[in-house]
């Protein structure tokens, strides 16, 4: 008989009173601001917890393609990976995966009940995230889907000064 994993929707913590040890945490990386947001709210989520955090980027490529990736695609994840690792206060390990899905690459990317933070905006029909946290949680997995609103990205901020005018992103471009 298959078990089925767990599935949590914005949970206020992860439920593991009785967990001592070191706790993985997975993130797949699905798009740059998400994992960026989800890495903060993982470091709250997991706060007084030893935790360690993997970092998961799926490279598909389709099936009549050669299983390779290029160079330059593979750098660019890297760097992105590496980028998000070392804003976050908690360990990360960045991992890039090649597959001919993404479903089957985190499949292998991930060991068995994992614990799995999966990030996605409020959308009236079903995001791909949400697709695959179903996919995860039908694997066995446990998995804390997390609703990130469109302003905790951070992607850009916009500041308003006390002459009215606004100031976007980091840049002070007005």
């Amino acid at each position: 008989m298959l078990t089925r994993g767990e599935l949590r929707i914005d949970p206020g913590q992860l439920g593991t009173e009785a967990f001592s040890g070191e706790l993985e945490l997975v993130v797949p990386y699905t798009d740059p601001e998400l994992a960026r947001a989800l890495l903060r709210k993982a470091v709250a989520l997991t706060a007084g917890l030893q935790a360690r955090i993997s970092l998961v980027a799926v490279h598909a490529v389709p099936f009549p393609a050669d299983f390779r990736c290029q160079a330059s695609t593979h750098a660019f994840l890297v760097d992105r990976l590496t980028q998000l690792a070392a804003e976050c206060a908690l360990p990360v390990d960045p991992l890039v995966v090649l597959a001919r899905s993404s479903e089957e690459g985190f499949r292998y990317a991930l060991r068995p009940e994992s614990t799995v933070l999966v990030g996605t905006h409020r959308h009236f029909w079903r995001t791909s995230e949400e697709r695959l946290a179903r996919t995860l949680v039908a694997d066995g997995h446990k998995v804390a889907l997390l609703h990130i609103e469109k302003g905790e990205t951070n992607a850009r901020r916009l500041v308003r000064l006390h002459d009215g005018s606004v100031l976007r992103g980091e840049l002070g471009v007005r």
